[in-house]
């Protein structure tokens, strides 16, 4: 996070003494990445946050990631998936992945377990429904177009708080997720030419104290999925202070950049993983040259796969492809892709679009899971064509 925050009560200054009305002390823990090198956070517990009394390796299905072959562009109706009776851990369908990042689907309709990801940073975006990250830094909301960043290792879960299931697209990184750095100066502030700034993000304003005692806590990592019982409940924190916490920031807030002529996709970029970078597609006003042509033109990603979710709104550039709120479209590196047939032209004289959408753009290609082989449109590798396989 490029700024400092405090919530709740800490002392004047770090590791000194910081008693409990009953004179006991309370227990520091250091959250720091990149061996404390980096940004970190310093929480205050009523109760030790190492005392375990139980661990037991939970068995895990394995992902079964499959290359992309032969290599085509892919259409996947996410929709299709199940919707009964999933927590945010065990509902989600992982549809793609590579040693960098994964992503999935999840249709939540139940509390979910306390659960620590200490492989990486995730993103949760909710497509639909309403829920709350409850946190050991404090509560967040979550709507609909919010990006919600967990760091690493940070104790969670998920609370559906409407009738309708909570929809999240789920990007699972291999190390931290943080606004470009081309938009940050070097002291870690958003910069002026910067699409959103500080006044967007959201962090948890006040603690989140529960009293419990033999709680179990979900802990993923590279040597597979432990279950630790702990001897008290992990949100006993009363304050933190620091650059490294949870927070919320919403698609509505990107402000796009616009020009007379088509933008590049980097100018969408909203954050930035180990090879992989997020982008926001928003409501924006089309290019305002005489002879602009708004339709994105032909292109070859030739170091990068190119996932999008597709959230909201008219998508323009897919018409005729069976595109609809829920797809998601990847187009591997190898193919060269670009609109549909007849949307170039219907695209002159347009002067603004109404679509919402989120890209994963990854420098190694990404493979398929189960779940997508599930929920894919067998068809629309050839929709630009308007022809079937060569008999």
């Amino acid at each position: 996070m490029p700024y400092y925050r405090s919530v709740g009560e800490i002392p004047p200054k770090r590791h000194t003494q910081f008693r409990r009305p009953d004179g006991g002390l309370y227990a520091e823990e250091l959250m720091g990445v990149e061996g404390f090198h980096s940004e970190s956070a310093l929480l205050y517990h009523r109760h030790l946050p190492t005392a375990i009394v139980d661990a037991v390796a939970v068995p895990e299905s394995v992902d079964d990631l499959t290359a992309n072959s032969p290599l085509l562009p892919r259409h996947l109706r996410t929709h299709e998936l199940g919707t009964a009776g999933q927590d945010f851990v065990s509902g989600r369908s992982v549809l793609m992945g590579n040693g960098d990042v994964r992503i999935a689907y999840a249709v939540v309709s139940e509390p979910g377990p306390l659960y620590r990801n200490a492989i990486g940073d995730e993103v949760l975006f909710v497509e639909s429904g309403t829920g709350r990250l409850e946190t050991l830094f404090g509560v967040l909301d979550l709507v609909p177009g919010d990006y919600a960043v967990v760091p690493t290792s940070t104790t969670h879960r998920v609370v559906p708080t409407s009738l309708d299931p909570l929809r999240l697209l789920m990007i699972e990184a291999t190390g931290h997720i943080a606004p470009p750095r081309r938009y940050l100066s070097a002291r870690g502030q958003l910069l002026e030419h910067s699409p959103y700034c500080e006044r967007d993000l959201h962090g948890p304003a006040e603690p989140f104290l529960v009293e419990a005692e033999d709680v179990d806590v979900l802990v993923r990592s590279r040597q597979g999925m432990t279950r630790y019982t702990y001897a008290n409940h992990p949100f006993d924190v009363i304050g933190w202070d620091g650059c490294l916490y949870p927070y919320i920031y919403s698609i509505h807030d990107f402000e796009p950049i616009t020009g007379r002529l088509h933008q590049p996709p980097p100018v969408h970029q909203t954050f930035e993983g180990p090879n992989f970078v997020v982008c926001s597609f928003v409501p924006r006003l089309f290019d305002y040259h005489p002879l602009s042509i708004p339709a994105p033109y032909n292109h070859a990603n030739v170091d990068s796969d190119e996932m999008i979710f597709y959230c909201a709104g008219d998508f323009m550039s897919r018409k005729g492809a069976g595109i609809a709120q829920g797809s998601i479209s990847l187009h591997p590196a190898g193919f060269i892709h670009g609109p549909q047939p007849g949307s170039v032209e219907a695209s002159i004289g347009a002067h603004a679009t109404e679509e919402l959408a989120v890209m994963v753009d990854t420098f190694r290609p990404l493979d398929l899971g189960a779940a997508a082989r599930q929920c894919e449109d067998p068809g629309y590798a050839w929709t630009w064509s308007g022809r079937g396989p060569a008999s």
